[in-house]
């Protein structure tokens, strides 16, 4: 991804900003289907692991001078006991290996100077209604 997109996203100076995903061109993040172990009639399997270039990181800091996005990743897990634990992970990726960025709302739009778009309101149908 290109570094000034980056800084004008992100601005110059080392600053953390909010949840988006980032896209990378390899397989960097690993999780599981569904719950990761189920018990059928005593026999135990296991969720399968689906590995995506989609990292969900719950902030992001891009450092310029290095060309590295920090990612800071948090998951919460429950023990058999039932307490709650999280952890929290920093992914280190050089932004030549960022393929992209997703984020939630067209806010980041105004950071480059872009007006959303107008989109066109989708028609609703009462049911029963005959249409074609």
């Amino acid at each position: 991804m290109d570094r000034e997109v980056l800084k004008k996203l992100f601005g110059p100076k080392p600053t953390w900003h909010g949840a988006c995903t980032v896209l990378v061109d390899a397989h960097a993040s690993v999780r599981s289907a569904g719950p990761d172990s189920i018990v059928a009639g005593g026999a135990k399997n296991y969720a399968p692991r689906i590995s995506s270039g989609r990292v969900s990181a719950d902030a992001v800091c891009y450092v310029a001078e290095h060309g590295v996005l920090l990612m800071v990743q948090r998951t919460r897990q429950r023990t058999n006991t039932g307490e709650e634990l999280t952890n929290l992970f920093l992914l280190i990726v050089d932004t030549q290996h960022v393929a992209g960025l997703e984020f939630e709302g067209l806010d980041w739009l105004e950071v480059l100077d872009i007006a959303p778009p107008e989109l066109p309101t989708r028609t609703n149908y009462a049911p029963g209604t005959l249409v074609g």
